[in-house]
C-alpha cells in the first residue's frame, strides 16, 4: 500500500497500478487497495478505467468513514451536480433534436446527456474534479465545448429527408440515394470533418408531427442560430466557378426563412452546389468577416457591415426589420409571419392554417409591444386581419413620404409668427391635449390610435380610373382640398363618415430631426460611409423598438431630451410648426358602432400640413378605434 502511493507520488503510475491490484487481490475487501488503483489510472491518463474504479470505490466504502473516502465521495457527488447543472443550461439554448454525427443518429437532449455521460470527457471531468474539487467555469468550458452545435441553412428542393426518415433509416448515412439525401450527408460530412459532434438541418431535425414541438422549433429557431457555433449555408444553386453575384442573386437570398439564418448566427460559411468553399475562400473562417462578402451581402440588403457581422435585433427599428422582410418569399404563407419572430423578438404562438391571419397577428403583437405605428404606414390593400395593416410585406420595401429637413431660419420665423399670432394659452392649452394621449395600442384585432383628426365636409370624383381605383377630391376641415386614388367607393353622400387622420403624433422622440442648419448641413455633406451606417440603426431601451433610418415616418418632438431644458411653452410651439410641416395622411371611415376602418389608398396622401394661422383648439386629437 506505502509503495504504491510512494511510486504515485513519484509518477511511476504504471508500478502503482501494480501494487494497488496486489493489495485488493490481498484485501479484496479493502476499499484502500481501490483507491490507490484509481489514483494510479487517473495518473495513466486511462479516465475510462478510472472513473469505473472511482465508481467501484464509492460503492465499497459507502460505511467508511476514512477522510479521504469522504473527500472523493463529496467530490463526485459535486462534480455530477455542476455538470448536470451545466448540461441544463447549454440544453436551454439548443436545438431538441440534434444530429449524434458520430453514429448518424436523430438525438434529443436527455439522449445526448447520455452519450456525454458514456464517453471519456466526462469521465475525465468527474476524475479531475474528485481529486482536485470541482472547477466549475472548468466544467462550463468543457460542457460547452463537448455539446457546441453546427445549422445547416438552405432551400428546400422537394421531398427533403424527414424526422420519420432518417428515424426509420437509424442514421443519415443509411438513406436512400437521392439528391436530397445525398445533400444531408455531406452537410453532416463536411461538419464532422470540422470536428463537430452535433448539427442540425430544419428537415429531419422537428418532428413535425407534433404541434407542440414544430411550435416550440419555431418559436426557438432564431436563438438556435445565435448560440450555433457555426451556421453552414448551402447554396444549391451556385456553382464551383461563379463569382460574387451568384450569392447576390441565389434562392437563398430570396426566401423568408434565411433572413433569420444570415443575421443571427455568429459565424457563417457559405458551400456552393459542390459543397466547396464559395469563392475559395479559406482565409476567412467566418465569411461574414470576409470583406467581399460582407461588402457585397451589405450594398445587396442596404445594412450596414455591422448589423452583417454582430446583428442584434434590439439595434434595427421595426420599419428597417420590415424593409428587409419585403423582399423574401415564403413557401406556406403562415411562415411569412414566423420566419420573423426571433428578429421581432415577437411571443405570437405558431399555428399552420391561419393563412395570412399570422401575418396580422404579428404585425399586431409588433405595435401592441413597441408602439411604433410605422407598422401603418403603406399603400396598397388592406389586410382583412385589420385594415390598418397591409395585405403583404412587400409594401414595406417602398420608401414612405418623409418631409425634407426644414431651414433653421425658416423654422425661426414661423416660431416668431407663431409667437405674435397666438394667444399664449392656446399652444399651451393644445400641447397639453397631445401629450395626454396614450401610446398606439393594438390587441384583439383593433388599432388604438392617438392622432389628429381632420373632417371631410365634402367629397367628389375628380377621374375614374378603372381597376387602379378612382380619383377622389375631398374638402377637409382646416386641411381644405386632398386628392387620393382608391378602389374602395367613398359614400359620396354622406362625407361626414370620412376623416384623415395624423397619426405620428407620439411616433419618435427626437426634437430636432426635420429642423437643419447651415452648420449641419455642412457637416452632414462631409460624413463618410462608415457614418452614413450610424443613422440607419437605433438603439431602443426594453421592448421599445424605435426606428430612424431613412424610410421611417416623419418624426414627431413630443418626447424629446433637449440638451437644454425647454420651458412648456416654446415646446408647444415647435409641436404646431411641426404640425404645419408635410405628412403622409391615413384616410378613415367610421362604421356603424364608432370604429373606424381604414380606406386604403394606391397612393400616399401627403398633405402640405396644418396651416400655421389655425387656432390650435380648432384642432381635433383623440384616440380612434380602427378594426
Amino acid at each position: 500500500m506505502k509503495r504504491s502511493k510512494t511510486r504515485a507520488s513519484n509518477g511511476s503510475w504504471e508500478d502503482a497500478l501494480t501494487d494497488a491490484d496486489e493489495v485488493i487481490k490481498l484485501d479484496p475487501s479493502s476499499h484502500r487497495g481501490y483507491a490507490r488503483k484509481y489514483m494510479a489510472l487517473h495518473g495513466l491518463g486511462d479516465y475510462d478505467a478510472a472513473y469505473d474504479a472511482l465508481l467501484h470505490l464509492i460503492s465499497v466504502s459507502e460505511d467508511s468513514s476514512d477522510e479521504e473516502m469522504n473527500r472523493l465521495r463529496s467530490n463526485y457527488n459535486r462534480a455530477i451536480a455542476a455538470i448536470d447543472s451545466a448540461t441544463d443550461a447549454i440544453f436551454k439554448l439548443c436545438p431538441l433534436v440534434l444530429i449524434d454525427l458520430a453514429m448518424g443518429q436523430l438525438c434529443d437532449r436527455e439522449g445526448r446527456r447520455r452519450t456525454f455521460r458514456s464517453e471519456t470527457p466526462f469521465k475525465k471531468l468527474v476524475s479531475e474534479a474528485a481529486i482536485a474539487g470541482v472547477d466549475r467555469k472548468h466544467i462550463r468550458q468543457i460542457v460547452v465545448e463537448y455539446f457546441k452545435w453546427v445549422m445547416l441553412s438552405h432551400t428546400w428542393e422537394g421531398e427533403e429527408p424527414t424526422f420519420k426518415d432518417v428515424t426509420e433509416a437509424r442514421s443519415v448515412h443509411d438513406l436512400d440515394r437521392s439528391p436530397l439525401d445525398k445533400k444531408l450527408r455531406q452537410f453532416c460530412e463536411t461538419a464532422r470533418k470540422d470536428d463537430y459532434r452535433w448539427a442540425w438541418s430544419d428537415t429531419c431535425c422537428i418532428n413535425k408531427d407534433s404541434s407542440t414541438v414544430l411550435g416550440q422549433s419555431l418559436v426557438s429557431m432564431y436563438s438556435w442560430y445565435e448560440e450555433a457555433a457555426e451556421t453552414l449555408v448551402y447554396l444549391a444553386d451556385v456553382l464551383s466557378s461563379s463569382q460574387i453575384d451568384a450569392l447576390i442573386k441565389s434562392r437563398w437570398m430570396t426566401r423568408a426563412w434565411t433572413l433569420q439564418e444570415l443575421l443571427a448566427p455568429k459565424v457563417i460559411r457559405f458551400y456552393d452546389r459542390e459543397w466547396k468553399l464559395f469563392l475559395d475562400d479559406s482565409d476567412h473562417p467566418n465569411h461574414k468577416e470576409s470583406p467581399v462578402i460582407k461588402q457585397a451581402l451589405s450594398q445587396a440588403m442596404g445594412l450596414s457591415p455591422e448589423n452583417i457581422t454582430s446583428f442584434q435585433p434590439k439595434h434595427l427599428g421595426v420599419r428597417e426589420k420590415l424593409r428587409l422582410a419585403s423582399t423574401r418569399n415564403a413557401g406556406v404563407e403562415e411562415d411569412t409571419a414566423y420566419s420573423l419572430i426571433g428578429i421581432f423578438s415577437s411571443d405570437i404562438v405558431p399555428q399552420y392554417g391561419l393563412g395570412k391571419v399570422a401575418l396580422g397577428q404579428l404585425l399586431e403583437n409588433i405595435v401592441a409591444r413597441t408602439g411604433d405605428v410605422t407598422v401603418i404606414s403603406w399603400t396598397g390593400k388592406s389586410l382583412s386581419y385589420n385594415s390598418a395593416l397591409p395585405d403583404s410585406l412587400a409594401v414595406y420595401s417602398k420608401i414612405p413620404f418623409a418631409p425634407p429637413p426644414m431651414d433653421i431660419n425658416e423654422f425661426d420665423t414661423c416660431m416668431d409668427k407663431l409667437r405674435t399670432g397666438l394667444a399664449p394659452q392656446a399652444p399651451l392649452d393644445f400641447y397639453y391635449r397631445v401629450t395626454q394621449l396614450p401610446r398606439a395600442t393594438f390587441s384583439d384585432r383593433c388599432l388604438r390610435l392617438p392622432c389628429a383628426v381632420f373632417h371631410v365636409t365634402n367629397i367628389g370624383v375628380q377621374k375614374l380610373g378603372g381597376i387602379r381605383g378612382n380619383d377622389y377630391r375631398a374638402m377637409v376641415t382646416l386641411l381644405g382640398k386632398v386628392k387620393f386614388r382608391t378602389t374602395d367607393l367613398m359614400p359620396l353622400n354622406k362625407p361626414q363618415k370620412l376623416v384623415f387622420i395624423h397619426p405620428w403624433l407620439r411616433d419618435l422622440h427626437d426634437l430636432r430631426d426635420g429642423f437643419e442648419s447651415d452648420d449641419e448641413r455642412e457637416a452632414e455633406s462631409n460624413v463618410g460611409s462608415d457614418d452614413k451606417w450610424d443613422s440607419n440603426s437605433a438603439e431602443s431601451d426594453g421592448d421599445s423598438e424605435h426606428s430612424t433610418e431613412y424610410n421611417s415616418a416623419p418624426n414627431s418632438p413630443l418626447h424629446a431630451e433637449p440638451a437644454a431644458q425647454m420651458d412648456p411653452y416654446t415646446q408647444a410651439l415647435q409641436l404646431i410648426v411641426w404640425l404645419g410641416r408635410p405628412f403622409n395622411a391615413l384616410l378613415l371611415e367610421q362604421q356603424s358602432n364608432n370604429q373606424y376602418k381604414r380606406v386604403a389608398a394606391e397612393n400616399e396622401i401627403v398633405i402640405s400640413g396644418v396651416p400655421y394661422h389655425t387656432d390650435p383648439n380648432d384642432i381635433e386629437v383623440k384616440v380612434l378605434e380602427i378594426i
